[in-house]
């Protein structure tokens, strides 16, 4: 808070005013040092596991990789439109079976390597192969029946089946192009065609990258050097921004603390969308959720709005099923499975379950998470099911509960149109639907607009009736940074942080 004092009063006149003409002096002066910066702090809650996302699912590694450093053939921008970016322009057959893409020409890896059509081709074959981990090998790589290079700036997709989300699947970062000679190091030390190359990685701490003078539009890029720094506990967060140690956390800081820096005017809080679905995930594959009854128990139990409003500090939306509010043709399912006790308990009873059921609550790092299980381990326990938490690191949960080793969990899908995961029966909580399989298929190789939004619908229905998982809540994004430091993402259409775009002011 600015201190008040009286307007040049009795003895303390010539001291008011003097104070005054020197902060008045001292204006411009600051303005002009905060716009000459070039480095900046970017504080993420997470730290991933490496930096390759063409391999491993964690969202943290787009928030540092994606765009800045790798680069994908389309670009998916703050409001959710695609643009060109490796890719200067495409076409698409009528059928929409076929893409040509023309490449930028001149494009270098940071390693001096040439960009062409051989390190598409390397890329996607590498992502479609047997064994491969792309998460989004399913949804994207798969649907590729064959992919030629005419020439060295000239690629053409072959798709199985007509996909309307093809270009945004492109501009997502398990799409981001790499080069054979490289791609192997990838994990731990990316090279790309970004405006920033990869500079060293202090585990525990922080990322570092530096601009990459050879970028193509390398004048553009104001910030010479950032700094993602990895901070999990919230008071932590709070406390490093107030000390100026990080300059900005552009999404993940605890909604409890915005107001906080809302009164402060040494700082911007901008509120964005997000196509994030928070769920309380369930094992299908373990009795007894294998019965869907038990399923939609546990969906009744949960009281979502007590959940956004004690835990999000009311700054999300409700949900039913595997859907964002941003996304186009969104139904609202909430009403499938309210909130209702009593019809839990009816329901586990029906199935057969003796209470008190004992299960296992497992947590990942996120506030969202440890907070957001200690309230619904209460709403559980008031129909008769008793939740163990288990609280564990990132690691552990990708390694444990993302491999199918769990009865419940609380996770944040970050990605957008990533229902096609209920597809694959392996995904870690087990949805086997032939069902859902065969109306994602039909989804997919529809042209008619029509057509296709009964069957987006349809979709989501299917979901919310089987109550594959407890769908809770789609968050809004609170960008937190000091006032000057101008472009960080405000929405989050992907997790991304789009630096080049980012400057002082």
């Amino acid at each position: 808070m600015r201190s008040s004092l009286p307007l040049c009063a009795q003895r303390r006149l010539a001291l008011a005013c003097a104070l005054g003409a020197s902060t008045l002096a001292l204006v411009p002066v600051t303005a002009q040092a905060q716009s000459s910066k070039t480095t900046a702090v970017v504080g993420m809650v997470l730290e991933p596991p490496g930096l390759d996302p063409t391999v491993a699912p964690a969202a943290a590694i787009g928030e540092i990789v994606h765009l800045n450093v790798l680069e994908g053939l389309t670009k998916i921008n703050v409001d959710g439109q695609i643009s060109p970016l490796l890719a200067e322009r495409w076409s698409m057959e009528p059928d929409g079976k076929s893409y040509t893409f023309t490449l930028r020409k001149g494009v270098k890896f940071h390693d001096g390597e040439a960009f062409d059509a051989a390190d598409v081709k390397f890329t996607v074959e590498r992502a479609k192969a047997e064994g491969s981990t792309n998460k989004a090998k399913k949804a994207l790589f798969d649907n590729i029946s064959s992919i030629s290079t005419p020439d060295p700036h000239t690629v053409i997709f072959t798709l199985n089946n007509p996909d309307g989300n093809f270009l945004f699947r492109l501009g997502e970062n398990p799409a981001v192009m790499l080069d054979a000679k490289s791609a192997a190091g990838t994990a731990q030390r990316p090279i790309g065609t970004g405006p920033f190359k990869f500079e060293d990685w202090k585990k525990g701490n922080a990322v570092v990258l530096g601009r990459f003078d050879g970028y193509r539009t390398a004048s553009a890029v104001k910030l010479k050097k950032i700094t993602f720094r990895f901070i999990s506990d919230p008071a932590a967060q709070v406390a490093a921004l107030l000390a100026g140690d990080v300059d900005g956390f552009p999404r993940g800081l605890a909604n409890q603390s915005l107001k906080q820096f809302q009164a402060d005017a040494r700082f911007s809080v901008t509120m964005g969308a997000t196509a994030g679905k928070g769920i309380m995930a369930i094992n299908n594959k373990r009795k007894p959720f294998d019965d869907v009854r038990v399923r939609r128990a546990l969906a009744h139990a949960i009281d979502r709005k007590a959940f956004i409003d004690g835990v999000l500090d009311g700054k999300a939306v409700a949900i039913g099923s595997h859907f964002a509010p941003t996304d186009a043709g969104y139904v609202d399912l909430t009403g499938v499975t309210p909130y209702d006790p009593d019809k839990a308990r009816a329901l586990l009873k029906e199935a057969g379950v003796q209470t008190p059921l004992q299960v296992t609550l497992t947590l990942p790092p996120p506030q969202y998470a440890r907070q957001g299980g200690e309230v619904l381990a209460a709403q559980l326990a008031k129909v008769g099911i008793q939740a163990k938490i288990e609280n564990v690191e990132w690691a552990q949960w990708l390694s444990g509960a993302f491999k199918g080793q769990f009865d419940l969990t609380v996770i944040n899908h970050v990605e957008p149109l990533d229902y096609m995961v209920y597809t694959d029966p392996k995904y870690y909580y087990g949805y086997d639907s032939k069902t859902f399989r065969d109306l994602a298929a039909k989804h997919a190789a529809s042209t008619n607009a029509k057509e296709r939004s009964s069957l987006f619908a349809q979709l989501q229905k299917q979901l919310a009736a089987d109550a594959v998982n407890v769908y809770i809540f789609n968050p809004q994004q609170a960008a937190v940074a000091k006032k000057g430091l101008k472009g960080l993402w405000h929405n989050s259409p992907i997790f991304a942080n789009d630096m080049a775009a980012v400057s002082w002011q």
